[in-house]
């Protein structure tokens, strides 16, 4: 993992951000109108992606309000699954979330528990159920709240 390194998710990264949707989220995917939106966004979104070198192996969504912060996506392609791409990538997000917001919010496949032990892992814990969330699969997602750490560093200002 040496070689990988994060920054801002570009509009010319779409076409690898969309391959990874397929091979990960099939048929429960996002479009990419719906990510040409969120990256419009600036104020409340931040998108990143992990490179290693030219190629996009990795990408994470974050959406940040003052009074709550939501993983909004989180995927890894999968022949790099396994090398903590996904760990760097949410700890990324959830420093983002500790300076904007008290408590993060996420969704995620209740069939997924890798996933699910990474988030418990870094203090979220399962707050409910959504019934047949993620469509057209209907299939259901946990949704998990973690409260921003005592003494972690926050302002209500956007960091760059």
């Amino acid at each position: 993992m040496s070689e990988v390194r994060l920054r801002p998710m570009r509009l010319a990264d779409l076409p690898a951000v969309m391959r990874m949707e397929e091979e990960l989220f099939a048929p429960d995917t996002w479009t990419a109108s719906m990510y040409r939106d969120e990256l419009s966004r600036t104020d409340t979104r931040s998108y990143l992606v992990a490179v290693d070198g030219a190629d996009v192996v990795g990408y994470a969504g974050l959406i940040a309000y003052d009074d709550e912060a939501h993983v909004a996506t989180i995927g890894v392609t999968g022949s790099r699954q396994g090398e903590g791409l996904g760990a760097l990538l949410l700890d990324t997000l959830l420093a983002e979330a500790d300076r904007r917001s008290p408590a993060v919010l996420l969704e995620v496949r209740a069939d997924n528990e890798v996933a699910q032990g990474l988030y418990r892992r870094r203090g979220f814990a399962e707050i409910g159920r959504r019934p047949r969330y993620y469509q057209p699969s209907n299939t259901d997602a946990v949704v998990m709240r973690r409260e921003r750490p005592a003494g972690a560093p926050h302002d209500r200002e956007r960091t760059p």
